[in-house]
Parts: C-alpha cells; structure tokens; sequence
C-alpha cells in the first residue's frame, strides 16, 4: 500500500496515540481476571475482608483507566480514519481530474463514482477499525494465552487446540473470500453504471416509453449485486459458527477439568474462573480476528481498485492545471497527421490528414458522420496525441508544449453543451473566472443569448444539473458565450448551432466575424454554415476529400458538390412545393 505512505506520514502522531491507547486498554482487560482471581483465592476462600477490599480497589482502578484509554482510542481512531477518508477522496478525485482521455476510457464514470465513495470508505473503515479493535484483538489474544497458560498449563492444550482449529478457519475464509468480494464490488460498479445512465436518459426513457426495459436492466444488475453479496458472505457464514463451536466446546472441557482439578486440590477456584474469563476473551478476541480478516479481505479488492486510479495516465502533472498567463498564436496546421481511438481495431480514424488556416483565419470542416471532424477538435486540445504527423498551432508542436498552454489557447464549443449546476453567470466564468460583467454582456449578446436578461435574474439566475431548465437552442447560445468569455486565440464550434433556427445561427456567425478576433473552426453539417468560411475541409473517411472556398470546390469536389445538393437544391424543391 505504497499510496497511503503520506498519508501514514501525516497522521503517524495520532495513529501512534491510538494504538497505544489500544495496547493499554488490552493490558486492563488482561490484569482484570488475574485481580479477580487475588479476590477470589486470598480474600473470599480464607474469609479476608481486607485483601478484597484491597484487591477490590485495584479492579475499580484498572477498570476505570481501561474504560478511559478506549474513550481515547475511540476518539482518535474516528478523527484519523475520516480524515484520511476525506483526502483519500479528495486525492482520486484531484487524479480523475488529470486523467489522459486513453485513462477515463478504461474506467467507467459508475465504477470510479463506486470507487470514491464505496471503496474510499471501506479502506476508512478498515483505517477506524486498525485503531478501534484490530490491534486490541491480537494482544488480548496472545495475553489471555500466555496468562492463561502461566495459571493453569494443565488445561492450556485445550487452549492450543481451539486456537489451531481458529487459525485454520481464517485461512480458509482469506483464500475463499478475496475473489469473491472483488466481483461484489465490480458487480456495485455494473448497479452505478445503470443508475447513472437512466438519470443523465430520463427525458429519452419517458419519450420512447422504455420504462420496463430500464426497471429489467436494473432488475438484473440488482439481483447480480444480491448474488455476489451472498457468495462473499457465504463463506464466514459456515466458518463463523464452526469456529465459535468449538470455542465454546474448548471452554466448556476446561471447566469440567478444571472442576476435578479443583476437587482434586490440584488448582485453586480462582484460578480456574480467570481461566474460563480468558477462555472467553480468546473466544472474543479470535471472533474479532476473523472479522478482522474478513475486513481485509474486502479492504484488499478496495485498495486494488483505487491503485487502479492512482495508476492511471496522467494528462498533465499538477502543475500544469494551472492556465499560464501566455497563449500561443492561433495558426493551425494539420502535417501528414494518422490517429486511431487507443484500443480501436478499424481503419484510423484520420489518414495523413494535412491543412493549414492562417492566425485570425476561418476554416470550416464538413463531411458525413464518422468522419473524423470532432477528432480533429480532441486533437487540437490535446486529448490524444497523433499516432504520426504532427499538430502545430502557432508553428509549434503541440507534443512539446505544456497541455495546460494548448488549452488556454483553444476554446472549445461541442456539440452537446454541458452546463453545470449553479447560476448562468458561473458558467460562463469557466471562460475566465476575472471576466468583467461588461465582458459577460458582450459575449451573451455576440452569441444571441439575449433570453438571459429576461430571466428572473438575469445572469445570476439557477440553472438545473445539465442546463435542465432551459432549452437545446439556450444552451448552446450560454455555451457559446462562455468560449467567447475565454478570449483564445482559437475557437472551434463543433456542430455547436445545431439545435438553433437559420436565422439566429446567422446572426451568431456574423457576430462572431464581426466581433472577434482570431481563429474559427466550424466543425459542421450544415453548407449553408461552411460557405462562409474563408476555406472549407471536406472529410471523407478521415482523409481529405477537398478543401478550398466553396465556389472552388463547386468545381472540384464531387462530396461537396453532393452534400450542397442534398441540402440546399433539396430544401429550395421542397419550399417550393409547399409555395405551390
């Protein structure tokens, strides 16, 4: 567990004070029967008032400082365990955050949701309860063995012999356990996975009324999650009582021998009733034992999965979170560039792929779907790198710049609009937390998102998880006006006007032209969009099918022309059949 070594580094003090505390509450436990015993053989058999007085006092002592290092230990094990559990969260959650894009493919969004929180506090747990019982059982153990021995070695191969039939129990329990919890917790991260995907569907299932499918899917993955928690406790369910059995069989032989020792004048009362309490503190202590294990075993599928995500590929180093001060120049240039998705067995998705737009140029890149346009915007912003060729945006090689400048120099506007929980006006300071409300206006009103004002109020108005409560159309105007707000010297619009009327979409464009200084790519299906690009890059399959104005490739581009017929020759015939 080389991950939790700062954290141990941190909280060693505490810990330490823990188990410390956890060791003195075992030596109380463990002098209170030999007390008893002092009671029971020197004060109550000889009829001595004052040795049980005497020993009686020091019971009340040893009593009352056991009942107060566990107060202590109690203390310290919860505030070390839960604040571990809070920077163990916040750690995994600071990796998801640099993961590379090859990294967040690997591991499903539900199974790092499950890894969080379900497996971050089952390590906590096991943190809690190192401090609470973990080391208190062993030491209550071997002390009640060694005590018990010292009273009575005539009765301590019972001892031995229930210890042995324990031992063996746990080791059977670990080797069966293990790999039956790991697919209890694969089997929560298929139940998540579910959960989620109906929650971000919800709108989808109720129009196209799947209502039952979806109650099957979790139907299934439910009683999977039943099925493997059964399995994984099946085991200590057998164990558990065979070996409290013979536990309390051991402890019933010893006090019938213990009895006839007794009667014999072989042992004293006294020393057979500490016998038979540290009987039963073994018994407690080897039932903690076997819980403690079970916990391990758990812990252990846990702590394999967090270092799944602490090994994960980073992005970029910690570091280089931060946006520099600087950005880069907005020329793009595309050089004999080949890309697969990590894990494809296809065709690439681009194909020496090769363009060049000027700084303060506009480009628009149109083509059928699956042909690799929103691959070039991952590109760009440095999600994946070329598998050869190279990317350059300002003459430079992205591969030797810092992400961190890449992206403060590219705004990017997809094609599915994600907003987020709170005001309008802190999503549109993702573009730039120090945006002045002068720049927020400004950017609102380039990408016709003029519907702000009329909200109740205004910018400062709540918007739903995922933009909720207003429209496709308003989210991508909001969307659009939050990369405004950034000032790269890149744009790129992926297809981020889709859901707005021909009218308004014209209206942002000229907005934007008119308004805004630098690079624009148009990532679109639209012709009516890309003829107004200063060049437009026809993709076919990932390769470059044409590229040039739109009266040029009219002329020399068979796709293009195509695509222009399909959809303006087509909609100008339906128009006028309508007029007819």
């Amino acid at each position: 567990m080389n991950i939790y070594k700062k954290y141990f580094g941190r909280y060693k003090t505490p810990f330490f004070t823990g188990v410390f505390c956890v060791a003195m509450e075992a030596t109380c436990d463990l002098l209170g029967p030999t007390i008893m015993a002092k009671i029971i053989n020197e004060g109550i058999e000889r009829a001595n008032a004052a040795n049980v007085l005497f020993y009686g006092r020091w019971m009340l002592l040893v009593t009352f400082l056991g009942a107060l290092f566990a107060v202590s230990r109690n203390m310290l094990a919860s505030r070390v365990s839960q604040r571990l559990g809070a920077d163990l969260r916040f750690d995994l959650f600071s990796k998801i955050m640099r993961f590379s894009e090859h990294a967040a493919d690997e591991i499903q969004s539900g199974s790092l949701i499950t890894r969080l929180t379900n497996d971050v506090q089952q390590v906590t747990q096991f943190v809690n309860g190192t401090m609470r019982i973990f080391f208190k059982a062993p030491v209550t153990c071997v002390g009640s063995i060694v005590l018990a021995t010292l009273l009575n070695p005539g009765l301590s191969f019972i001892m031995y012999a229930v210890v042995a039939i324990v031992a063996l129990g746990i080791i059977v329990s670990m080797r069966l356990s293990y790999p039956r919890y790991a697919k209890l917790q694969q089997a929560m991260d298929r139940l998540n996975s579910v959960v989620q995907e109906y929650l971000i569907g919800v709108r989808l299932v109720k129009a196209f009324g799947t209502y039952d499918s979806e109650e099957k899917r979790f139907g299934k993955a439910n009683d999977e999650l039943m099925k493997r928690g059964v399995a994984a406790q099946i085991v200590i369910t057998f164990i558990s009582p065979i070996m409290t059995l013979a536990v309390g069989l051991g402890t019933a032989l010893a006090i019938w021998l213990g009895a006839k020792q007794t009667a014999a004048g072989f042992t004293e009362p006294g020393d057979v009733s500490a016998f038979t309490i540290y009987m039963a503190q073994i018994l407690t202590s080897l039932l903690m034992i076997t819980n403690i294990f079970n916990v391990f075993v758990r812990t252990k599928a846990s702590n394999a999965r967090v270092r799944e995500v602490f090994a994960g590929d980073e992005d970029f180093v910690a570091d280089g979170a931060k946006v520099p001060a600087g950005r880069l120049p907005g020329s793009v240039e595309f050089s004999r560039v080949t890309f697969s998705y990590p894990g494809s067995a296809g065709d690439p998705v681009l194909k020496e792929l090769s363009f060049q737009i000027g700084e303060g140029g506009t480009l628009a890149i149109i083509g059928p779907t699956g042909s690799g346009k929103s691959t070039i915007a991952w590109l760009l912003l440095r999600f994946y790198d070329a598998d050869s060729g190279s990317v350059r945006i300002g003459g430079r090689d992205i591969r030797e710049i810092a992400p961190a400048l890449v992206r403060a120099s590219v705004a990017l506007v997809p094609q599915k609009p994600m907003l987020f929980s709170g005001s309008v006006k802190s999503n549109l300071l993702w573009g730039d937390k120090n945006a002045s409300a002068e720049t927020l206006g400004r950017a609102l009103a380039i990408a016709q998102a003029g519907f702000v004002e009329d909200m109740p109020e205004g910018v400062e108005s709540m918007l739903g998880s995922g933009g909720v409560n207003i429209s496709g159309g308003q989210k991508q105007r909001v969307a659009i006006a939050r990369a405004l707000v950034k000032h790269a010297p890149v744009l790129i619009l992926d297809d981020a006007t889709s859901a707005l009327d021909s009218v308004t979409e014209a209206r942002v464009r000229r907005g934007l032209v008119e308004n805004r200084k630098g690079t624009l790519i148009l990532i679109t299906q639209r012709c009516s969009t890309a003829m107004f690009a200063d060049r437009i890059l026809v993709l076919d399959a990932g390769r470059a099918a044409g590229i040039g104005t739109h009266a040029e490739l009219m002329q020399s581009c068979e796709m293009y022309r195509e695509i222009y017929r399909s959809q303006i020759e087509s909609s100008a015939a339906l128009e006028a059949g309508y007029g007819g």
